[in-house]
């Protein structure tokens, strides 16, 4: 279980660095998991604009009282693996509320809503479905989170779980890294290969040390201004990567043993990141890094 845990914090980390400012909805753009008339038809009482759909692995949404839901589909290698995870879920959502079973979602499902004098008022449904684990949030503004509020999101529930399939989540291969940029970084007789959207990936190993890429559309100048940034890591510049290359490392907040290079070409920036769970050999430096952000830059 504490590989699981380990996992689950890079997994949230690694969605803090994917998850993109809320833009306005494009019209091109669905939710795989549900579409606006099922959405409209389990949740009558509000109105929800679509803002983003993560990539193919979950559904951002904004009501018109100032609300916002979000879904997330989270893919597992296997059903034993999803399992760990959901509990994991499961233990994280009941410190915030209780939580009671909600029947006919997947495997298993559970639902609650926060007190009535939490600082933050949620409605939450998490689900188990085969190697698939489902969580729909809906965070209103203004009122309580009630079961008025749990009763349709659970209708929501029911229906995205039968489309979890639709993630764009595999484990494998992915496009933007592969098995030989693992190498001086993670075990690999114990690694996995994770696609975690059409611009991310995941690699980690048994003792839950990983590597990512993120990749976002993002201009010259955003990606300048990140470079000229100040914080609690230490910068280096990478100008054989363009001249909006620089890598950082030795935090002084958060995970301090991570190093991230960030590199931009054709209008999308992508963001190489190795996280060891323990002060690692190449906790200190980008040089290492380098070369797999190099690949990276390459295909970008």
């Amino acid at each position: 279980m504490r590989t699981i845990d380990r996992l689950f914090s890079c997994l949230v980390l690694f969605l803090a660095f994917t998850t993109v400012p809320v833009l306005p909805a494009r019209a091109a753009e669905t939710c795989p998991f549900i579409s606006a008339q099922e959405l409209a038809r389990a949740m009558p009482a509000l109105k929800w604009s679509l803002i983003s759909n993560q990539d193919g692995r979950g559904c951002i949404y904004q009501g018109g009282r100032g609300d916002t839901m979000m879904l997330t589909v989270f893919r597992n290698p296997d059903k034993d693996r999803a399992r760990e995870l959901y509990a994991t879920f499961v233990k994280t959502l009941g410190e915030r509320m209780p939580l009671n079973a909600v029947a006919g979602i997947g495997d298993e499902g559970q639902g609650g809503t926060s007190a009535a004098g939490a600082e933050r008022q949620e409605a939450s449904v998490v689900a188990l479905s085969g190697d698939y684990i489902l969580q729909i949030s809906v965070y209103p503004t203004g009122r309580r989170a009630d079961d008025a509020l749990l009763g349709p999101l659970s209708e929501v529930a029911r229906i995205a779980v039968a489309n979890v399939s639709k993630s764009s989540e595999r484990f494998g291969t992915c496009e933007w890294l592969t098995a030989t940029d693992a190498d001086g970084f993670l075990d690999k007789s114990t690694l996995e290969v994770q696609r975690t959207g059409a611009g991310s990936c995941m690699m980690f190993d048994r003792e839950a040390n990983t590597m990512t890429v993120a990749v976002i559309a993002t201009s010259r100048g955003t990606a300048t201004g990140m470079m000229k940034r100040t914080g609690p890591c230490k910068h280096v510049a990478i100008p054989e990567l363009g001249s909006e290359a620089f890598g950082e490392h030795s935090c002084t907040k958060g995970n301090g043993t991570a190093v991230t290079v960030y590199v931009w070409k054709n209008g999308r920036q992508a963001s190489i990141l190795f996280a060891p769970v323990k002060p690692h050999p190449e906790s200190g430096s980008v040089e290492r890094l380098k070369a797999v952000a190099g690949r990276v830059y390459g295909k970008l």
